[in-house]
C-alpha cells in the first residue's frame, strides 16, 4: 500500500509518495494574456512563454480552501497519469489543512477524498503538526517545540508538547507572502512603474532582492544616500521574456549611479523597498494592520502556557514556510526575541535546511511510523460512520 503525502499550501502543493522525493508545484491555475482562452494548471506554468500579466486563479482565499473547482482541477492533474498516477484503491493519503479550519471545508474535503477519488484511507492534519513530528523525530530528547510557520496567507505560531498541539497557545498573524508581494507591487507602481498586473514578475523581484534588516532605521538612512555610498540600492533588470527570460540583479560593478543605461533593458531601482517590505512581518502596524509582529506574538503565545514549560519553548523555536527564506530573517527574529525574553532564559531559533518542505518531510516520517494505521480513517470507516468518524480521529 502506497502513501501519498500532500502538503496542500495556498501557494504551492508539496507532494510525493512517502518512499520518493518531494515535488513543489504551484497550487493554482493560470491564464496568460497571450492565450486568453487556455487555462494552465499547476506545473503547466512552465509552458507559458510570456508570463507577463499572468493571471492567477487560486483555490485558497485568506488561507482557507474555498474554490473547490480550481482545487479539483489541480488535484486531477497531480493525481493523474501525467504526474503521480495514483491508484486510489491502494493508496493512503496524508493531506494538510490550516489550523481552525471550518467544518464545512473539512466535510467537503472528506467527501472529495473518499467519495470522488475513493482513496483507501486518509489522514487530515495541520502542516504544523507534521513539522512538530519531524522536529521531535530528529530531536527525541526534546519534549516541547514552537512551530512558527510563515506562509502565503498568514503566519501561524503553534506550541507542541510531546507531539500534542496546545490550542490555547496558537496565534495567527494575517501577514504572509501574498500580502508582501502585493505591497511591493503597490510601492513600485506608486514610485516608478505600473506593475499592478505583474504578480508573477514582482513576486520574483521580492524573492531575489528583499531581505530582513537587522537595524531598520540605520538601513533607512543608508537608503537615502546618493551615489555609491548607498550600499542598499540595487538595480533589477526586468525580464522581457524574449532575450531576458528571468529577471536578475545588476552586479555592483555594472551599476550606473547617474544617468541612464545604454543597454536599453527595463530597470527597477530598489532601495528601501528591499527591507521595508519584509519588515511588515515584524511590524504589521507599519501599513495599518493592527496586529502583533512575529516576535511579540511568539512571546504572547508562550506566556499563555504553563510557566514551567516556557523555558523549553524558547529553546525550541522552529521556523518554516517561504518567508523564512528572506536573508536575515532568522537573525532578526533571534535578536528581537532575545530583547523581549527574560535574560536567564536561553533562546534558540532554528531554520531547517529546507523550510518549505519541512512539513512534507514530517508527513513522510509519519507515514512510516508504526501507529500510522491507527490514526487514519479508512474508506470502510467513512462509509459506515460518515463525517463524525473523521471528526473523532483527526486532531485538527
Amino acid at each position: 500500500m502506497a502513501t501519498l503525502v500532500l502538503d496542500n499550501g495556498a501557494y504551492t502543493a508539496k507532494i510525493g509518495y512517502s518512499l520518493e522525493k518531494v515535488s513543489v508545484i504551484p497550487n493554482c491555475q493560470f491564464r496568460s494574456k497571450t492565450s486568453r482562452l487556455k487555462t494552465f494548471t499547476a506545473n503547466q506554468l512552465d509552458e507559458i512563454k510570456d508570463p507577463s500579466g499572468l493571471f492567477y486563479i487560486l483555490p485558497f482565499q485568506k488561507g482557507y480552501l474555498v474554490n473547490w473547482d480550481v482545487q479539483r482541477k489541480v488535484w486531477d492533474h497531480l493525481f493523474g497519469k501525467e504526474m503521480f498516477k495514483v491508484d486510489f484503491a491502494d493508496t493512503s493519503i496524508i493531506i494538510t489543512e490550516p489550523y481552525f479550519n471550518f467544518s464545512s471545508i473539512q466535510e467537503s474535503m472528506n467527501e472529495i477524498l473518499f467519495e470522488e477519488y475513493q482513496f483507501q484511507s486518509a489522514l487530515r492534519i495541520n502542516a504544523g503538526s507534521l513539522s512538530a513530528h519531524h522536529y521531535f523525530h530528529t530531536n527525541p530528547s526534546e519534549l516541547c517545540c514552537l512551530v512558527v510557520e510563515s506562509g502565503f496567507s498568514f503566519t501561524h505560531i503553534a506550541p507542541y508538547c510531546r507531539s500534542k498541539k496546545m490550542k490555547e497557545g496558537i496565534r495567527r498573524i494575517n501577514v504572509g507572502g501574498k500580502l508582501l508581494t502585493n505591497h511591493l507591487k503597490e510601492i513600485i507602481s506608486y514610485r516608478q512603474l505600473h506593475v499592478m498586473d505583474e504578480t508573477y514578475v514582482i513576486n520574483q523581484v521580492k524573492e531575489d532582492v528583499c531581505y530582513v534588516s537587522q537595524q531598520f532605521y540605520k538601513d533607512m538612512e543608508i537608503a537615502q544616500l546618493k551615489g555609491e555610498e548607498n550600499t542598499v540600492m540595487r538595480d533589477y533588470v526586468l525580464p522581457d521574456f524574449s532575450s531576458i527570460k528571468k529577471g536578475f540583479c545588476k552586479p555592483k560593478e555594472e551599476m550606473v549611479f547617474s544617468g541612464k543605461y545604454k543597454t536599453g533593458e527595463q530597470i527597477l531601482r530598489l532601495a528601501n523597498e528591499r527591507f521595508a517590505v519584509p519588515e511588515m512581518l515584524f511590524h504589521p502596524s507599519d501599513i495599518g494592520i493592527q496586529e502583533m509582529g512575529i516576535p511579540e506574538a511568539i512571546v504572547d503565545s508562550i506566556q499563555s502556557l504553563p510557566e514551567d514549560m516556557q523555558p523549553h519553548f524558547y529553546q525550541n523555536i522552529i521556523i518554516i514556510g517561504g518567508n523564512t527564506l528572506f536573508p536575515g530573517f532568522r537573525e532578526r527574529l533571534q535578536a528581537e526575541l532575545r530583547s523581549l525574553v527574560p535574560a536567564h532564559l536561553p533562546v534558540s531559533v532554528l531554520l531547517p535546511q529546507n523550510p518549505i518542505c519541512y512539513s512534507w518531510e514530517g508527513g513522510k516520517l509519519l507515514a512510516h511510523s508504526p501507529d500510522y494505521d491507527e490514526i487514519v480513517v479508512t474508506r470502510e470507516d467513512y462509509e459506515e460512520n460518515g463525517h463524525c468518524i473523521c471528526e473523532e480521529k483527526f486532531d485538527t
